[in-house]
Order: C-alpha cells, then structure tokens, then sequence
C-alpha cells in the first residue's frame, strides 16, 4: 500500500554501496515521495546527495566528545558558506573539482527547485522541533526539521548524527505513536524507550 501524505520517511546512508545509477534511482524515489506530500530525513555523506537537499543539519565539530553540537544549518548553499564546517570546507571542494558553484546535482536540477512550487504551499512554521537533546554525545542540541522537504543530517564519524536522527527523532515519534492507540492496543506494542 501507499503510505498516508505527510509520513516521515527516514535513511541512514542509503547510498552506501550503490552505483552511480542507483543513486540517481534512488534520488527520483526521493522525489517521487516528496512530491506526495511525504518528508525524508537522510544521514548521508554522499556529497550529490547534500547538496540535492533543501535543508542540512551538519553536526560535529568532531566526532566522540568532540561532537553532538550543531555546526551549521540550512540550505546547502548556506551550509557551504560556513568558516569551519568540514561539510561546508568538502562541498566547496567538490563544487571546485566539478568545475561549477551550485549547478544541478541530478537530472538537470537539484530537488529544492523542482518542486518549490509544491512546497509553497506548506506552512511556514511547520516543522519538526527537538529541544535539549542529550542522548549520547549529544549537547543539549536544539534543532527544526521542516517538514514536507529532504534534510539531510551530515557531520564527520561519531558527531551524532544517528542519535538525533534514530534515538530521538525516531523514538519519539514512536513513543507519541504509541500513546495515540488504544489502552489494548498498547498492550501488545513494545514501546521505544524515551530520549532525554
């Protein structure tokens, strides 16, 4: 069946060991759910795929204790103006080696400007908000997830990218889930435990 508009659809490294062909199938199912009304999170390093994103989460500075800390967000073109993000620093190299700055990614145009019509119509403030996220390395971290968009969570090895995006976006989600059934119903379902 078809997921219901407005599912939150989440990917961690979806492009790890795929060819370039199947990253650019894997893109057109992105915006083939996007253009349904749907919201994708994605844990990527895949540079193609950051910058096709509407919007970055890029966590570090580092990894470990080093990291868990929100180094920059926004669009990849805001992203990649940052002083010290090592997203922004490889994004602009990439752009070098390419031989353009901000050209399209895949099929001609990067996601956020195909379907910028569709997404006028969305809210302003709707988004999703984590407030004072502690789990793991993460430092009271507070962060918007606009929904109805492709963000992508990046950051260098250990900066907390799966704990925002697994141990607290999808946790909650889960828990509140749970909580909206029945007393039964709830019953039979194991719950997720709840992020800090």
């Amino acid at each position: 069946g078809l997921a219901r508009k407005g599912t939150l659809f989440m990917f961690d490294e979806p492009t790890t060991g795929l060819h370039f062909d199947d990253i650019a199938k894997l893109m057109r199912s992105f915006r083939r759910l996007l253009e349904a009304g749907h919201s994708i999170v994605v844990i990527e390093h895949n540079l193609d795929v950051i910058r096709a994103s509407d919007w970055l989460i890029d966590l570090g500075p580092e990894g470990g204790d080093a990291g868990g800390e929100v180094v920059a967000t926004g669009t990849p073109e805001d992203v990649k103006r940052h002083a010290s993000s090592h997203t922004a620093k490889a994004l602009r190299e990439y752009d070098r080696a390419l031989g353009f700055e901000g050209a399209a990614v895949e099929e001609g145009a990067p996601l956020q400007y195909l379907l910028k019509p569709v997404r006028a119509r969305l809210a302003v403030d709707e988004s999703i908000r984590i407030v004072n996220a502690r789990e793991h390395n993460l430092k009271s971290l507070d962060v918007s997830i606009p929904r109805g968009k492709f963000s992508v969570v990046t950051g260098v090895s250990g900066s907390g990218k799966s704990t925002l995006a697994f141990d607290i976006l999808f946790n909650e989600g889960q828990r509140r889930y749970l909580e909206s059934l029945n007393a039964y119903a709830r019953s039979i379902v194991q719950p997720a435990g709840r992020p800090e």
